[in-house]
């Protein structure tokens, strides 16, 4: 996986968060791959089946989902 050279999801003034300069948060890449792991969580047969191996395996997608989406955004 690449490592996370997203922009910030959500960021603001330093001022709102009790500091200077700007708070990030979660970065792009992180809030696209949740939003991929909520889908791909959501399917009955991944519910039915989950074990370590279906837990990584959605966990990889969900970030290779989210690292296509940060290159359609280029």
């Amino acid at each position: 996986m690449s490592k996370d050279q997203s922009e910030p999801a959500f960021p603001v003034p330093g001022s709102e968060c009790g500091g200077t300069g700007t708070c990030f948060g979660m970065s792009l890449r992180d809030y696209f791959a949740a939003k991929a792991l909520q889908g791909l969580a959501s399917n009955t047969a991944f519910i039915d089946s989950v074990d370590t191996r279906a837990v990584q395996y959605t966990a990889e997608a969900a970030y290779q989902l989210a690292d296509v989406m940060l290159s359609v955004r280029e």
